[in-house]
């Protein structure tokens, strides 16, 4: 260990004194570390100290290269370090999990008439993002209300060209039909612009420009405009009245971030305060935290949770915080947000009597989110630990990866591979495969070839353990797989179904227990009938089997759907290309409607309607 520290410490003496972002691999060249610096060779050259914490200790441990990415910039580096964090994901940063983006309403200003739409990540494409909010349903519910309330258009940019009458939605008093122009934009931005102002939290000044127009109407004999204004009125009402009041600051979007940690890990509260109304929280559990601990540096690692989070999420006017991070961090994160979606948030201790009530009701969320979070832990590691002891495992399973084979009769041959992350589904690393090396149906092969496909991504973590949908025979293929790429380390595992036993003349009916095959063991494993351990086993293989029948289904539907288009004349392959990325089956295209085909750029009437007469 000695040689190998000798080693880096010469390397990094000729590190440069410039900024940058630095590399820290293993013996696999997997990325343990990511971090920053305005001297690079001052900061790695720290690694080398005498007096290090637990923490970093173990991390040198692993380290056998260090490399560097030069920046113009430390605000460049900031950047740099977010977004590599994102894609490697190293085991001793503080990451985010990516599967759980926060919903945000999104205004396309870049369209004439804009419209209210769902997303999941916060873009410069010129439209305006409002939230974040608490769930998609939330989001969803607030986007009905708008759309009924101020009747601005839900239908998508293609389909507003197509019109030559208005839909439904018009007959039935829920969008004003700017796509016939039975509405002009001026009026129509009337309408956006207190949508707008809702959004924000200024629901009086929507309510009082709307009795201000409801008044004029009313005086102008104009009746029916009026009641519309009065029932848009009694709506906003409505919904004002049961969110709640945090501040009477109604100019600032504001974050407040608390946390709560101990030696279980840390809770990481964002409470997001919109127009003195608060519309929403989410707390962010870091398993390998310990915020009480005097090893960890408090600024250290609330700047980097900082820096990532705002890379996705829209970023308010004043994010206050529970500790000082000191005039250089603050000086640089502001200098970050004004390069990622110019604005400069002003980032500080929660003060006065408004900023301590935000951060009381901020403590007093991600405290019972603490524990709330603390115990599935507990329950989790406890359901890991017992796999580890029965699958005969040299470590915790934190990371589990299935493999499933699906085909139809040796066509479409596919396969999924779903992953989880302490004992929890992470959806991000979910891949699907064709199957390009095996030909009819031989799931043996099959799984080999997926195996061999994984394992020479090399930037992916190593899963603790492997599991494979099968008996006996698909453990064998696997065995021959890992041995091949010369990674029989990795732990693996063949989880055999279970089924149901006797005949139709039983009267009892039974079945057997799901079985687990070893490399090296002639009898299965079996675990208790209730186990929890034995029920994240299960939702692995399920979801698995799940992801590569749904990809199969897709693949042969594709193909369905293409041959039959292909019967189609004068349908020219682009056309087919569009239609299958539009509709995605023939049931989707049987559900369309002429309209829905005319979307479809260049599609005569006549020929949507020879489209549908083939499909239906």
């Amino acid at each position: 260990m000695s040689d190998r520290l000798d080693l880096l410490k010469t390397s990094v003496a000729e590190f440069p004194t410039d900024c940058g972002v630095y590399l820290m691999r293993n013996d696999r060249d997997k990325i343990l570390y990511v971090g920053k610096a305005k001297s690079l060779k001052s900061r790695v050259r720290s690694y080398f100290a005498s007096e290090l914490t637990v923490k970093t200790k173990y991390l040198m441990s692993h380290v056998v290269r260090i490399e560097y990415i030069l920046t113009k910039t430390e605000v460049e580096a900031f950047l740099l370090e977010a977004s590599l964090i994102k894609k490697h994901r190293p085991r001793y940063n503080i990451r985010l999990k990516d599967d759980k983006a926060y919903p945000y309403i999104r205004l396309s200003m870049e369209h004439e008439f804009p419209r209210l739409m769902l997303a999941r990540r916060v873009s410069p494409d010129g439209a305006m993002y409002f939230g974040p909010y608490s769930s998609g349903a939330s989001v969803r519910a607030t986007m009905r209300f708008l759309n009924k309330t101020f009747k601005i258009r839900d239908c998508t940019d293609s389909f507003l060209k197509s019109r030559t009458r208005p839909c439904i939605a018009y007959q039935i008093g829920q969008c004003s039909a700017p796509c016939v122009g039975f509405i002009d934009k001026e009026t129509y931005g009337e309408d956006i612009e207190a949508i707008i102002l809702f959004l924000k939290g200024r629901s009086a000044k929507v309510l009082k420009s709307l009795k201000v127009q409801m008044e004029s109407a009313a005086n102008d004999e104009r009746f029916e405009q009026a009641a519309r204004m009065r029932d848009s009125i009694q709506a906003i009402e409505r919904i004002w009245d049961r969110q709640t009041v945090v501040t009477m600051n109604q100019d600032l979007d504001q974050d407040v971030v608390a946390f709560v940690g101990d030696e279980r890990g840390t809770l990481i509260e964002t409470l997001h305060v919109r127009g003195g109304r608060v519309i929403g929280s989410r707390p962010h559990f870091i398993n390998r935290l310990d915020a009480s601990s005097i090893d960890e540096d408090v600024r250290d690692w609330l700047t980097s949770f900082l820096n990532q989070f705002y890379s996705d999420n829209v970023i308010p006017d004043e994010i206050l915080l529970q500790v000082d991070l000191g005039h250089d961090l603050v000086r640089l994160l502001q200098e970050v947000f004004m390069e990622r979606q110019k604005v400069r948030a002003r980032i500080s201790i929660a003060t006065g009597s408004a900023g301590k009530k935000l951060m009381d009701l901020a403590v007093l969320n991600a405290k019972s989110h603490f524990e709330d979070a603390v115990t599935k832990a507990d329950q989790q590691r406890s359901a890991l630990e017992v796999i580890q002891e029965k699958l005969s495992l040299p470590r915790r399973p934190s990371r589990m990866e299935c493999f499933d084979i699906s085909n139809f009769q040796g066509d479409d041959n596919v396969a999924s591979q779903v992953v989880f992350e302490d004992g929890l589904p992470r959806t991000s690393d979910y891949r699907r495969y064709k199957i390009k090396t095996v030909q009819g149906s031989n799931d043996f092969l099959a799984m080999k070839e997926v195996l061999n496909r994984r394992l020479q991504h090399t930037e992916y973590e190593d899963p603790d353990l492997i599991v494979v949908d099968g008996g006996k025979g698909q453990l064998k293929m696997a065995v021959e797989a890992l041995k091949e790429l010369g990674r029989s380390d990795i732990p693996l595992v063949a989880m055999a179904k279970a089924r149901v036993q006797g005949s139709f003349q039983d009267k009892e009916v039974t079945g057997s227990q799901e079985r687990f095959f070893l490399p090296g063991r002639q009898n299965p494993v079996t675990f208790s009938k209730n186990a929890e351990a034995l029920n994240i086993l299960v939702q692995l293989r399920d979801e698995a089997h799940r992801f590569a029948i749904s990809f199969h289904r897709k693949l042969r539907s594709d193909r369905t759907l293409q041959s039959a288009l292909d019967e189609i004349k004068g349908l020219g392959p682009r056309r087919k290309t569009e239609l299958l990325k539009k509709f995605g089956s023939i049931e989707g295209i049987r559900d369309a409607n002429i309209e829905d085909l005319l979307q479809i750029k260049g599609l005569s009437r006549l020929l949507a309607e020879r489209i549908l007469l083939t499909l239906r």
